[in-house]
């Protein structure tokens, strides 16, 4: 007869008699047993378990308890973060003294409250001097508008927040409603604050619900979603307060860094970083890390080789013709692989430079092993679409890079999409880094507080919970099988799903949770799932709402940036709007909804235990009506999207408009058919009903332990497991997490694990490999792997940081210039060519002349043929004659005068540049010019370093002086001519930055090949880094003297500046 582990009995006591005292030196391990046989499928609805008595815990075992408890005191009482959240609970008490005088206030004076605190701002006061105060005007607009109070501790989040630090406060703790104490108070100095979520959701939601408190008291608040135009992006990049997701916030930089003139730009421009709020910030700073936000263009011709390729791949055979590396996702050709790819492609070198194969094969190696369907991407309507291994979703916009794509495309017979090439580029910590201050929030970040003091200067504070935490974290439960592992889980769901007590299971790919959905089907048990296929997207915020309710089984990849809380006993608003949808869809529309794209059915188990009123019934059956009407009479035909909508903006209404208001509005539209405000009606009704159903249903759940969590494996980080493990016990709710984990999990294959010896202690327990083991050992053993493997990914991070640092001083270079480029006058811009005109022509210079030699051994041949090169046309007939011994004559001349007027200056016996340094700032732009020629240090010390200088100071002078005469001679207007020269400067600028790009990404592969010659292979990239960047730069600036230069000497059609 099977038995009942410890862990499934309500009170997880073991049901086991008192144990013997262990020997010293013996290690204890506990044995689960199979505690449920279901024959697959059930012949029976009912399941029939053991009964067993609870055995009294053991005094040592109670000894141990209360040791534990007096050491947990002891740590939090030496701990750093107990006196830094002491000290906040006297900003608290301020808060607090100030909240009757608050309440007093009418909503008109609350309001008035922004414009009192802006004017003090003005004044002279800080922030710090109004902060009480602001908090305690937020806490009451937010008691007015969203009927919730902020608790203490969520005060303390919010001091926590402006003081650009990180607030860890665990899942259902408030952290949205944290957020509005620190936007509102920054956003009082005008400079824009952002709230950074993980996506369009979440960033729509938050805009929507927070929103509301902002508004209330004055401030406006921006949205920023895919899909926006410009223009509706500048305006919400100008609010005070603006949502947006970390994506879009990166792509929005890179695009305002592409932009052609300053009428393109969108953010915030000189200053679009004032304040930032970071929401799940170690997913967005650490997990999303390891990928650069890229911005690619097209310029791939080689298609074709891709599908090639792929027949390639399908022919060789791992371990003879390649090696993999699973940590690093590499591939290595053998002797064998290398002959038989060059047979089948009939060529004699796969690293030929003229019929290079070798990149397309290795690729379409990498595809076939490292990416697998349905776990790092889906197939959808002909693409290949991404699933984001943190959250479990599709980023559709999203594409891996260096021909990754176009391999797995070809794997799967897809349409090959265009190849691309880099032309903008950013790392999310650089641009987290471009913030002032900067902060977040998470439920999961005290295990990375060293990385983030290290890499951000950003301390973690740990806010206590506002109600005591109970939940259950049971031991790790370790298979020597997967097989095992599944069985067990299907069967500690079934057991749970008896019980009634809601189960959230974690897995780490679709494949998995589709696998676990299949065995729980075989045993009838009805369960949801929650995926990155759309059928489940498309429900996702309904599906988790009702993860708490009675008997819900719901299985989720990855339940990271979910952002919904899963109450116990179901959400309450989430009910009421199915039930509203339930039962007038089929009123607005007649079209059937595409399962697809709008999900599938959630089981109806729940809706049908809902008893809804007789009044909100007639609500109900009175808005179908009218929606009815509405269709025949006005000829109306919803979509089943549009109809949808439609029930989301009366749901919207129901929740910023009062009840009375919007009786109002039914009655005066009363011979308009006002549908909407019907809709609200009935949805207000609706939601009192199933207020009341989840109120019960959660004391029952409750009274059973609360939502049990199963995580199926051990992810790359502790703390992706505990942001699973916080889904339960939220708000001092019961709740209890288990993990199984199985020796052939993904983590143990990938990272080459040495498993073995679990597998021999499992032997010797027992001969049955699909039973259990638990006990400290193992969970050491484990834990201890798992943090090899975090310490793996934080040398990859803090490796792509360092990297990226090289790169970054570069990137703010080209990019404030840039900026300063787009939104300078038509001066600035001029001076900009004038600085690169003199530049050019001091590089000439340098590349042929000596100061430590007589100017007869100087290149002034090759000097004079450079210089004509590059003026062209625009010079004199007069000066294009002058030979090399002339300027050796003339030089020697130079040399021997004793005094000189630079106001005046030229070359003895050679042409004078023309008198275009008339007017004061001309003249002083040319002496400016001088004085940085004596002063630089780009000429060594020697003899001739004044002649040098002088002979700089005359080229420069005759470019400039040809220039400007050019462009008063050709009668465009200044408007005409800055718009060309800007042209110029930003497509030039452009052109050789996405060069560098691509030069700088290949030379972080190449470098690492210099560590076998014990070389460094960072003072490697720095070194050859600064060199790439110098050239760019020389090559911008004579490309753009050039381009410039032919322009106006022949003046052509704008667009064939660069033919």
């Amino acid at each position: 007869m099977a038995t009942v582990p410890a862990f499934l009995n309500p009170s997880f006591l073991s049901p086991k008699p008192k144990p013997k005292p262990p020997q010293p030196s013996a290690t204890t391990f506990s044995l689960t047993k199979p505690f449920l046989t279901l024959p697959p499928p059930p012949s029976s609805s009912s399941f029939r378990l053991q009964r067993c008595r609870l055995a009294p815990k053991p005094t040592s075992a109670v000894l141990k308890d209360h040791l534990g408890l007096v050491s947990k005191t002891w740590s939090d009482i030496t701990s750093l973060n107990h006196w830094v959240v002491r000290d906040y609970y006297r900003l608290v008490n301020s808060v607090n003294a100030l909240e009757p005088k608050i309440q007093s206030l009418s909503d008109e004076q609350l309001t008035a409250k922004t414009v009192e605190f802006r004017r003090r701002l003005r004044q002279g006061e800080t922030l710090a001097d109004i902060q009480a105060e602001a908090f305690a005007v937020v806490r009451e607009a937010a008691r007015r508008k969203l009927g919730m109070r902020h608790f203490d501790v969520q005060i303390i989040g919010g001091a926590v927040l402006h003081d650009g630090s990180i607030a860890e406060m665990k899942t259902g703790e408030g952290k949205t409603l944290v957020s509005t104490l620190a936007a509102y108070l920054n956003a009082l100095t005008g400079e824009g604050v952002h709230v950074v979520t993980v996506n369009d959701y979440l960033a729509q939601r938050d805009a929507e619900w927070m929103g509301r408190v902002h508004r209330f008291l004055g401030l406006s608040v921006g949205l920023i979603q895919r899909g926006m135009t410009a223009e509706e992006r500048r305006s919400n990049y100008r609010c005070d307060i603006t949502y947006t997701n970390n994506s879009e916030l990166g792509f929005d930089y890179l695009r305002d860094n592409l932009a052609g003139n300053s009428g393109q730009l969108v953010m915030r421009w000189p200053k679009p970083f004032h304040f930032a709020i970071v929401d799940e910030v170690d997913s967005v700073l650490i997990d999303e890390g390891r990928n650069p936000l890229l911005i690619s263009g097209e310029a791939s011709k080689d298609a074709a080789r891709y599908p090639v390729a792929a027949k390639i791949a399908e022919l060789l055979v791992q371990g003879l013709h390649y090696n993999v590396e699973l940590k690093d996702n590499s591939v290595e050709l053998t002797e064998e692989g290398i002959a038989l790819a060059e047979t089948a492609l009939e060529t004699n070198d796969l690293w030929d430079e003229n019929d290079p194969w070798a990149r397309f094969v290795m690729n379409a190696l990498k595809a076939k092993e490292f990416y697998r369907r349905d776990v790092q991407y889906i197939v959808r309507d002909g693409k290949a679409l991404i699933i984001n291994e943190l959250t479990g979703r599709v980023e559709e916009k999203r594409r891996w890079s260096e021909g990754i794509h176009q391999a797995v495309e070809a794997k799967e017979g897809l349409k090959i999409q265009a190849d691309s090439v880099i032309v903008a580029q950013i790392t999310y910590q650089s641009l987290f880094k471009l913030y002032p201050k900067l902060s977040g929030m998470t439920g999961t970040a005290k295990t990375e507080e060293k990385e983030f003091l290290k890499m951000f200067q950003i301390p973690v504070i740990e806010v206590p919970t506002n109600l005591p935490n109970i939940r259950k974290d049971l031991p790790i439960q370790a298979f020597a099988t997967a097989r095992g592992k599944w069985d067990h889980v299907r069967q500690e769901v079934a057991y749970m799903f008896r019980l009634g007590r809601p189960v959230l299971v974690g897995t780490t790919s679709v494949e998995n949770s589709e696998h676990l959905s299949d065995l729980l089907r075989e045993w009838k048990i009805t369960h949801n799932v929650l995926n990155a296929r759309p059928k489940y997207a498309g429900k996702e915020a309904e599906i988790v709402a009702q993860a708490g309710q009675k008997n819900a089984i719901t299985i989720s990849t990855n339940m990271a940036g979910r952002g919904t809380d899963i109450i116990l006993g179901g959400n309450p608003k989430m009910l009421a709007k199915e039930i509203i949808e339930d039962q007038l869809l089929s009123a607005l529309t007649r079209e059937a909804p595409n399962v697809e794209v709008d999900g599938g059915e959630i089981s109806q188990k729940v809706l049908s235990k809902i008893k809804v009123g007789s009044s909100s019934l007639a609500l109900i059956a009175k808005a179908a009506l009218m929606a009815k009407y509405v269709c025949k009479s006005e000829g109306k035909s919803w979509t089943y999207q549009k109809a949808k909508t439609l029930i989301l903006e009366a749901v919207e209404m129901s929740q910023s408009i009062n009840l009375k208001d919007i009786e109002k509005l039914v009655d005066e539209e009363s011979e308009m058919y006002p549908l909407g405000p019907t809709i609200a009606l009935a949805f207000l009704s609706v939601l009192k009903d199933c207020e009341v159903h989840c109120s019960r249903e959660g004391y029952e759940v409750k009274k059973i332990g609360g939502l049990h969590v199963i995580g199926t494996s051990l992810h790359e980080s502790r703390r992706i497991d505990n942001q699973l493990r916080g889904r339960a016990g939220r708000q001092g709710d019961p709740g209890s997490t288990r993990f199984m984990v199985s020796l052939q999990d993904e983590m143990f294959q990938k990272f080459n694990f040495d498993t073995e010896w679990a597998v021999r202690l499992i032997s010797k327990i027992t001969n049955d490999e699909d039973v259990p083991i638990e006990g400290e050992t193992i969970v050491k053993q484990l834990l201890a792997l798992q943090i090899n493997v975090e310490k793996y990914f934080f040398g990859i991070r803090k490796s792509l940081v360092e990297f990226d640092e090289v790169l970054e001083v570069q990137r703010k270079h080209v990019y404030d210039l840039r900026q300063l480029i787009l939104t300078g006058d038509r001066e600035s811009c001029s001076q900009y060519i004038l600085q690169y005109m003199q530049a050019v022509v001091d590089e000439i210079v340098f590349g042929n002349v000596d100061p430590l030699k007589h100017p007869r051994s100087w290149s002034l041949g090759k000097l004079l043929k450079e210089f004509i090169s590059i003026a062209g046309k625009l010079l004199d007939d007069s000066f294009a004659g002058i030979t090399k011994d002339a300027l050796l004559k003339s030089l020697g001349q130079l040399h021997d005068s004793s005094s000189i007027d630079i106001d005046s200056f030229y070359l003895p016996n050679l042409p004078k540049p023309s008198n275009s340094f008339r007017g004061i700032r001309r003249k002083s732009s040319s002496l400016k010019r001088w004085l940085a020629i004596c002063s630089d240090d780009l000429t060594v010390n020697g003899r001739y370093r004044a002649t040098i200088n002088l002979l700089r100071k005359y080229l420069g002078d005759i470019l400039i002086a040809s220039y400007i005469n050019v462009i008063e001679e050709s009668g465009y207007d200044d408007a005409y001519v800055k718009e060309i020269e800007r042209a110029v400067l930003v497509k030039t600028l452009d052109c050789f930055w996405r060069d560098h790009l691509i030069n700088m990404n290949r030379l972080s592969s190449a470098v690492n090949i210099r560590s076998f010659g014990h070389r460094n292979p960072l003072e490697e990239y720095k070194i050859d880094g600064c060199r790439f960047f110098i050239s760019m730069l020389s090559a911008t600036r004579r490309l753009t003297v050039e381009t410039l230069l032919q322009y106006w000497s022949s003046p052509m059609e704008f667009q064939e500046l660069f033919l």
